[in-house]
């Protein structure tokens, strides 16, 4: 029996196998425009749940990463329970970033993404790089949850006017519960019968 050596093709060509790189196409959607999808809103209401929900986004993931800095900052005699915290905290607000990006696909619309689109975009002002008390850390977290719970108060009101349940649903049962809940596990770390502070 007589080997034959496989016959070579253009498939074979290493060009064929080796990464595209380096390719360049046009944008396929403009951030702020919507792609009418068949969920039984209008395009102007989809149009506004989109950009009130990339402000949450925006502000979601500010706070996200603003848990991450004091999980790995925190200091002091509660710095195990804390580091802890603020660690599963982070995990929450991660899951929430999730769900809001996908209610803004949902709606036809392009998330915010970025971390310096995300920096022009939030309304919770950008901390000092360097490590502070934990009680000053807690205090600049809980005043990040209401700014964010004041806002998803005030949009969820808004959509449920114009019929975006999804949207409303996502706001009331997700973003603003899982804010109350963290702002008040943070603030009784605050409370004790000497008053705390930095």
């Amino acid at each position: 029996m007589t080997k034959t050596s496989p016959s070579t093709t253009a498939s074979d060509h290493p060009d064929n196998v080796s990464p595209k790189l380096h390719q360049h196409a046009a944008v396929t959607q403009e951030y702020g425009t919507i792609v009418k999808l068949p969920n039984g809103l209008s395009e102007s209401v989809c149009t506004q749940s989109v950009a009130l929900l990339n402000q949450t986004l925006a502000d979601t993931m500010t706070l996200r990463d603003l848990y991450k800095k004091h999980h790995w900052q925190v200091v002091g005699p509660t710095f195990d329970q804390l580091h802890l915290l603020f660690d599963k905290h982070y995990e929450a607000q991660a899951g929430l970033v999730d769900l809001i990006a996908e209610r803004i696909q949902v709606l036809g619309g392009v998330t915010i993404a970025m971390a310096a689109d995300v920096a022009e975009t939030t309304r919770i002002p950008r901390p000092p790089c360097g490590r502070e008390p934990a009680t000053v850390q807690m205090s600049r977290l809980a005043e990040a949850h209401e700014m964010i719970i004041i806002a998803a108060r005030k949009s969820a009101e808004i959509v449920a006017d114009t019929g975006d349940s999804g949207t409303n649903d996502l706001l009331v049962s997700d973003v603003l519960r899982t804010n109350e809940l963290q702002a008040w596990f943070l603030t009784e770390h605050l409370v004790a019968p000497t008053p705390v502070s930095a």
